[in-house]
């Protein structure tokens, strides 16, 4: 799809004006978010991430609208084990409510940045050495299986070496203050607890994008396509994890959808040149798996532990 130099900074714009439309003036001040508005908020990511759709289905055709979709469609599925993670890290360091969306927002913005690095890099390496196509394939197949056995929950939060070291190159502070950063403490600067949560917000993220651009680029190989279908799901994480991060034990056969989605993009990556499946074929594949696995999750769901009986 060839698109002028304008296209890029225009949407750039667009995500620019957003973040700072959310962040200054809907979340000037800290609070917790409530269900209903990361309801409304998702509403709105999904909407704008449909009417981008469309507006590639006018100007550019149906091929890369479908791309665009499909694309949209792996993101959001896979950004769903995001929310669990994010959860994990707020509840192990004890993040005030009121603070999680401003980790978020930040987090947002880094990992929108390292993607547009990995991204070009993944494009320029594919059309150079086309035989990476297969060995992605591989990586995502492994990266299915991981995600069925789960992360490792034995070692404490704390004691994780992203942690650590965070620990030994700044000064931090034993609590939180407010909703910031860093503070001045005599003289000299300290880091929060909260910066540690965030670097370990953006870190995860990296995590994540190693499996889920790979991911992508066996739907599309344009740079536009790919960019903007991971910035649409990524802007759209933060209102996703406060929707879902209190009903993730109810989806319990998500995780296994998940995981089918990444063996599904990973075989059509490993066969693309035997048989290639079309993009229509993909996004009818993907958009059943994860559909399946919330229905799957909503009709039987977990047993309700058994109340233990006093002595």
């Amino acid at each position: 799809m060839e698109l002028s130099l304008w296209a890029w900074i225009g949407f750039c714009c667009f995500l620019v004006g957003m973040l700072a439309l959310d962040l200054g003036v809907f979340h000037r001040k800290a609070h917790a978010v409530t269900f209903r508005e990361a309801i409304a908020w998702s509403l709105v990511w999904i909407s704008l991430a449909l009417g981008f759709s469309w507006l590639l289905l006018v100007r550019s055709g149906s091929q890369p609208a479908m791309e665009f979709l499909t694309g949209y469609v792996i993101e959001k599925s896979l950004s769903v084990d995001n929310v669990f993670v994010f959860a994990l890290i707020f509840a192990a360091m004890k993040v005030p409510k009121h603070c999680e969306h401003k980790v978020l927002f930040w987090g947002v913005f880094g990992a929108l940045t390292m993607r547009v690095i990995m991204i070009f890099a993944g494009v320029a390496l594919i059309e150079r050495f086309h035989w990476l196509v297969h060995l992605f394939g591989a990586f995502l197949l492994i990266a299915a299986w991981r995600m069925i056995k789960g992360p490792d929950l034995s070692k404490p939060l704390a004691e994780h070496w992203v942690v650590r070291s965070c620990q030994r190159w700044f000064r931090v502070t034993d609590e939180f203050h407010e909703d910031r950063f860093v503070i001045r403490r005599d003289g000299k600067l300290w880091a929060t607890p909260l910066l540690l949560v965030l670097i370990f917000v953006e870190w995860s993220d990296l995590v994540f994008a190693v499996d889920s651009i790979p991911a992508i680029l066996a739907i599309s190989k344009d740079p536009f396509i790919v960019f903007t279908s991971n910035a649409f799901a990524i802007l759209g994480l933060r209102s996703l994890y406060f929707a879902l991060s209190g009903l993730m034990e109810k989806f319990r056969f998500l995780k296994y959808g998940l995981a089918g989605v990444l063996g599904f993009v990973g075989v059509k990556m490993m066969i693309i040149d035997i048989a290639p499946i079309p993009v229509f074929a993909s996004l009818s594949v993907v958009a059943s798996i994860a559909l399946l696995s919330i229905v799957a999750s909503l009709l039987s769901p977990a047993p309700e532990p058994c109340p233990s009986e006093g002595l």
